[in-house]
């Protein structure tokens, strides 16, 4: 039966994160809130625990399914390379709703990067919540968007998934409402950059990058 801690949006208590914090570092699978979707997410380094959020999101290609979520820039750089121009643009947008996909370091576990290209989705969120867990965890978490098997959005009331998924995951943070739409996906794998997939965030602004 999973845990389930409701934490207030803009001032989370301290308490509940770091309980949650331990949660995750057990080994736990974690749903949360976002700045754009709730999520399901695990510790970087914990390959069974990513295990289970594939089984739980029944997907098959699982390293094009996560996402690194990190706490600012510098964390970025520890996890993918970046060159002057992409610091720029990415600095001008962090945090916010957005995925940016990069060339992957070596400090990447291999089972998460794109098997061709060697790269890998980062993102900074502008949750308190979100920034909160990665403040106390000290490093990135392995995450995906909360969408179900068969479905083409992501889940949004907390309570149903509270009840969907209590023997599935470990905890679930009600954050209150945040919305279902994605986070808008930029690529530096070319130049000049690509959006992706257009979501929350403002592609408009990459257009002449």
């Amino acid at each position: 039966m999973s845990q389930f801690f409701e934490i207030h949006s803009q001032n989370p208590q301290l308490r509940l994160i770091r309980r949650a914090v331990d949660i995750i570092r057990d080994g736990g699978v974690v749903v949360y809130p976002t700045d754009s979707c709730y999520a399901i997410g695990c510790h970087l380094g914990d390959k069974r625990a990513m295990d289970r959020i594939t089984r739980i999101r029944n997907i098959n290609n699982k390293g094009n399914f996560f996402t690194l979520l990190v706490r600012d820039l510098s964390e970025i750089a520890t996890y993918a390379r970046l060159d002057n121009a992409t610091f720029r643009v990415i600095k001008a947008h962090t945090p916010g709703p957005y995925t940016w996909i990069l060339r992957a370091t070596a400090e990447v576990p291999r089972r998460l990067q794109h098997p061709k290209r060697k790269s890998i989705g980062m993102r900074v969120p502008d949750h308190p919540i979100t920034q909160m867990l990665l403040e106390e965890l000290g490093e990135p978490m392995l995450t995906s968007t909360l969408v179900m098997p068969g479905e083409d959005a992501p889940m949004t009331d907390p309570e149903v998934m509270r009840e969907l998924l209590q023997h599935q995951v470990d905890l679930v943070i009600d954050g209150g409402a945040c919305g279902n739409e994605l986070t808008t996906i930029i690529s530096f794998e070319n130049n000049p950059l690509e959006v992706l997939r257009q979501g929350k965030g403002v592609s408009s602004a990459f257009a002449a990058a």
